[in-house]
């Protein structure tokens, strides 16, 4: 409510459109009523305002990620409708903080350490922490000197979740003079360490990697030496790049991954297939990532659609016809396809045009008959793809 209070003031002497969104996830019956009283609060204010409720049959497993996830989904479209580009959420140093304590509890390095972000950017729609700096009372005090009211979530006293835990530890650590604000600093110098981890990581990607068809290839070389670190975060990047996850790979998943390699040279992770040349010598090696088959073998789309979050395909579009990833009917059914210098392994995952059982074209293994796939804007450039993280 205090963001919104903000964002309203600075609009009236800018010229600046302020919507206002509340998102019910249809877990506690009250949270209408909550959304009915932001809407009322809004109108009073002059602000249009959108409440987006998440459909959901039964949950299991992590409640808040995925109302975590939800949500941010639901804005994303919700701001594409309304032709919005930058999103501003309320999180504070105090929501930062225990986002900090809960990353330690996972023996976070320095981008866990680093806690939220003050800007990312999601589905096209870029997200902003403009209040990251202001504790919870702050916020509350604001509210109270104009006369807003505001109301409690419930769950944030629900010690089944980490960040209520999080929070209630936080109160006993002040005698060690750890508050918000010193945790928040941490974050703050995490951050700064990460973006010139970052900074460096982009400098090499130019050197060491590789885009084709969708797939990214890593040198490992002597004769181009990087710090272990610069590698690792180049690797995180790729899979997520290829992979198109939400959130990456957790370091100790590619620790496990770096011991495997050791017995075979093909694994999976995170929806990608990795896969180690040595051929010409153990220490001139290329990593190969590419999407692994079994993640997009059930993946259905209209041919005017994005399809595995990256592909776009364009041809003559027609309502029989839908993207399929290539698998081993599709390959049967291109005979040259080792001409188009692709492995085979990629091919499979790639996007095929599908009539039925009928292969109209797999663009990716040199079948084009009229048709051609590119990767969506965002997902076009790795180099650029980083920058914009």
């Amino acid at each position: 409510m205090a963001t919104l209070l903000l964002f309203v003031r600075a609009a009236q002497t800018r010229s600046v459109d302020i919507h206002a969104v509340t998102v019910d996830h249809k877990l506690r019956p009250e949270a209408a009523e909550e959304a009915v009283f932001v809407a009322k609060t809004c109108a009073d204010l002059g602000v249009p305002h959108t409440t987006l409720s998440w459909e959901h049959g039964d949950i299991t497993g992590n409640l808040q990620d995925q109302a975590r996830r939800a949500r941010y989904r639901l804005i994303a479209e919700w701001a594409h409708a309304h032709n919005i580009a930058h999103v501003a959420l309320g999180h504070t140093v105090d929501d930062q903080a225990e986002t900090v304590l809960m990353k330690l509890a996972r023996s976070a390095g320095v981008d866990g350490l680093a806690g939220m972000s003050r800007s990312f950017e999601q589905d096209g729609v870029r997200f902003e922490r403009p209040l990251l700096s202001f504790s919870r009372q702050d916020l509350r005090a604001c509210l109270q000197r104009n006369n807003l009211g505001w109301v409690e979530d419930p769950s944030n006293t629900d010690e089944r979740f980490d960040r209520v835990k999080a929070r209630n530890v936080l109160a006993m650590l002040a005698p060690l003079g750890i508050d918000a604000e010193r945790l928040g600093a941490v974050a703050h110098n995490a951050a700064m360490a990460k973006w010139a981890l970052d900074h460096y990581m982009r400098q090499e990607a130019g050197t060491l990697v590789q885009e084709e068809s969708g797939d990214l290839i890593l040198t490992r070389s002597p004769k181009l030496p990087v710090p272990q670190e610069i590698e690792r975060r180049l690797l995180v990047q790729a899979i997520q790049w290829v992979s198109g996850a939400d959130h990456p790979v957790r370091y100790s998943a590619l620790v496990s991954m770096d011991a495997a390699f050791i017995q075979a040279d093909t694994h999976t992770l995170s929806g990608c297939l990795l896969r180690l040349d040595a051929s010409n010598g153990i220490l001139n090696q290329k990593l190969r990532i590419t999407r692994e088959h079994n993640a997009v073998k059930d993946l259905t789309a209209r041919t005017d659609e994005i399809w595995d979050g990256r592909w776009v395909l364009e041809g003559p579009h027609a309502p029989d016809l839908e993207i399929r990833a290539l698998g081993e009917d599709g390959l049967r059914q291109v005979t040259d396809w080792r001409d188009s210098g692709m492995p085979r392994v990629s091919l499979l995952s790639s996007p095929g045009v599908w009539r039925g059982a009928e292969l109209i074209s797999a663009p990716i293994a040199g079948y084009l008959n009229g048709w051609r796939a590119k990767l969506v804007e965002s997902r076009d450039d790795f180099a650029a793809w980083l920058i914009r993280r």
